[in-house]
């Protein structure tokens, strides 16, 4: 669902429905109620701990990180089932990261997907090479760089 179907389909003011998904805010029991409403779901799938145990002894997010967002982006949790290659590694966080880019801005596409998830497997590995790198005698290289690259980027002209 895109943001804006979210909105309609809960009656939610834009700006709450952004700040819940963003992670700024933590919504009310009744907005949690208009939520899952307007999606679907059992309220009580929204006040559940996300790594209570279940019947198998394992969390929710052991199983799969996606339970949630199954019904809800249903294009981006095909991508995950069908190229697990390109989920090596990631944690509970970049799944929340991915759901959040992808239900903002307009329709789940499977190309849409992938290149999400293929810019942020490149981001982690230039930051894994960065770490290394800081950790080698030329930290003090990558630094003065790195400064250098931010002063231009962040310099009004």
């Amino acid at each position: 669902m895109t943001q804006v179907e979210v909105v309609k389909a809960t009656g939610l003011d834009e700006r709450t429905v952004r700040s819940i998904l963003q992670g700024v805010t933590r919504p009310h029991a009744r907005t949690l109620h208009k939520l899952a409403n307007g999606l679907g779901v059992d309220t009580d799938e929204l006040f559940q701990d996300p790594f209570q145990t279940n019947d198998t002894g394992l969390s929710s997010a052991e199983i799969s990180p996606t339970t949630f967002d199954a019904a809800t982006n249903p294009v981006a949790t095909k991508v995950v089932d069908v190229h697990p290659e390109l989920f090596e590694h990631w944690t509970a966080a970049d799944f929340n990261e991915l759901f959040s880019r992808m239900a903002v801005g307009g329709e789940l596409t499977e190309e849409g997907t992938l290149t999400v998830v293929r810019s942020m497997n490149e981001r982690r590995e230039l930051m894994y090479q960065v770490a290394v790198v800081m950790e080698s005698n030329e930290a003090d290289l990558m630094r003065d760089f790195v400064k250098l690259l931010f002063r231009r980027v962040t310099t009004v002209e």
